[in-house]
């Protein structure tokens, strides 16, 4: 059985950005992890501390790179197999964030506005030598992408169910499947049942 110590949330960001620092250049980092786990805040939080240090950080959300809703509903609004593999454009985000910050030192930070359903109109931001992207959301791990550092926000399936607002309950099969079948192996594995007291899994 994996063995987990308690980390205070400032501790865990702490510990991340460690690693991602003693990296030089730049950098895009994963934090995976359900809508219910909220990745966003922590990736947020990261961005600040980075910052805080005297490195460029921006945040790049997974929704600002869902499909378009006529792609993400073709087969109704709860196919679980659509949430999986059709709801987010994980191909684009390799293209313009991942490949483009290496390539050419430049991303796209929104690709589609998922309230509006129409183009982000975003534009394309220049990257310094050390730039460090956070990308955050959802099934991230096991899409072949190449992430630099990764961060899994692990929350045990009845802490999914009770955090995932009930209309979107339909997702959690779909979550519950990648995670089975794509165990990519993280450099932090957090257990995030209670964010405000997180466990970190210790490897042996």
């Amino acid at each position: 059985m994996p063995r987990y110590e308690p980390i205070g949330p400032g501790e865990l960001v702490a510990r991340i950005a460690e690693q991602v620092l003693a990296r030089a250049g730049r950098a895009v980092v994963a934090v995976d992890g359900a809508d219910a786990a909220e990745p966003e805040s922590l990736a947020a939080e990261l961005v600040s501390h980075l910052r805080d240090v005297g490195r460029d950080a921006a945040s790049v959300p997974l929704h600002g790179y869902v499909r378009p809703a006529s792609l993400r509903l073709e087969y109704g609004r709860d196919d679980v197999d659509s949430y999986r593999d059709a709801w987010f454009d994980y191909a684009a985000l390799d293209r313009e964030v991942l490949r483009a910050l290496r390539e050419r030192g430049r991303y796209l930070p929104a690709l589609w506005d998922e309230a509006a359903d129409r183009s982000a109109r975003a534009a394309l931001r220049d990257a310094s030598a050390g730039t460090v992207l956070i990308v955050s959301g959802p099934m991230l791990l096991g899409r072949g992408l190449a992430f630099d550092h990764t961060v899994r926000l692990e929350l045990t399936e009845p802490a999914l169910l009770r955090r995932t607002p009930e209309d979107q309950r339909w997702t959690v099969p779909a979550l519950l499947a990648h995670a089975t079948d794509y165990p990519e192996e993280p450099d932090f594995v957090v257990r995030w049942d209670h964010p405000s007291k997180p466990a970190l899994r210790i490897s042996d």
